[in-house]
């Protein structure tokens, strides 16, 4: 009598767990790294070009950005001011800050994003009244250039 061997035709499949796993995980890894301030960067803002603006070396500890248009209209916490809205916005700012144990008004910067267009005198203007509130750094922002834009002695 012969005997013949029984195979049996079973479909192994792999488990997916681990692989949809560590997809997740890198999901969160990456969401953590994000970058999220360029958010804060309204497209209406045209920065000046300059071979000296860099971006900063670390992050901001409280970054407080204030954004001007062409037209000097001034962009502050997601609304249109002009310079007496944004006093106002100003005092219930800094109010807000001082209102938390952890935070002192030196420990902000307030971050100056200006239209190429806008006059200094406006932007003078616009530190003078952060520094009625007593808020004391300030980092204005440029695009970064690679041809000079120095002008020559």
């Amino acid at each position: 009598m012969r005997l013949t061997k029984r195979q049996s035709y079973e479909i192994v499949e792999g488990d997916m767990t681990p692989m949809i796993d560590m997809a997740f995980q890198l999901i969160a890894f990456f969401m953590v790294l994000i970058n999220f301030s360029e958010v804060e960067q309204d497209q209406r803002v045209n920065l000046p070009s300059s071979e000296l603006a860099k971006p900063p070396d670390a992050a901001y500890e409280e970054p407080l950005t204030i954004q001007m248009t062409a037209d000097e209209t001034i962009l502050f916490g997601g609304q249109e001011l002009d310079l007496d809205g944004l006093r106002n916005a100003m005092l219930v700012e800094s109010q807000l800050t001082k209102s938390y144990s952890d935070r002192r008004l030196a420990d902000v910067t307030v971050v100056i994003r200006a239209d190429l267009k806008a006059r200094a005198g406006r932007v003078q203007e616009v530190i003078k009244i952060a520094q009625e509130f007593g808020y004391e750094t300030f980092a204005l922002r440029g695009r970064q250039s690679d041809t000079s834009t120095l002008g020559v002695p």
